[in-house]
């Protein structure tokens, strides 16, 4: 996740790291993300997303038969997830005390 602060960058690392907690679907991130975010991405935005996190070996797709593609991650991706979670706090913990304020 070279440019984990850019928007397509910040989509690519909640995606990865809802793949991190379960095998899940395009569309049951979109619902997770509507949970989470108030807003629902279209298919248009998800599905490239996962296409580039598949290219990069991070997840794979899950042959289980089923009508609707799920995703699982990788080692590769669990790594990736450790280092930009890591890279996040770092970026963010100095602000803690801004955000209470808010």
């Amino acid at each position: 996740m070279d440019n984990c602060c850019d928007m397509k960058g910040f989509l690519s690392f909640l995606v990865l790291r809802l793949i991190n907690q379960k095998n899940i679907s395009g569309e049951e991130i979109r619902q997770e993300l509507l949970k989470r975010r108030g807003n629902r991405p279209s298919p248009g935005t998800i599905y490239p997303v996962l296409k580039v996190l598949s290219e990069k070996g991070l997840i794979e797709e899950i042959k289980d038969g089923g009508r609707e593609k799920k995703y699982k991650i990788t080692r590769r991706g669990v790594k990736e997830v450790e280092i930009a979670n890591a890279k996040f706090i770092e970026m963010f913990y100095d602000m803690k005390e801004e955000f209470r304020r808010c």
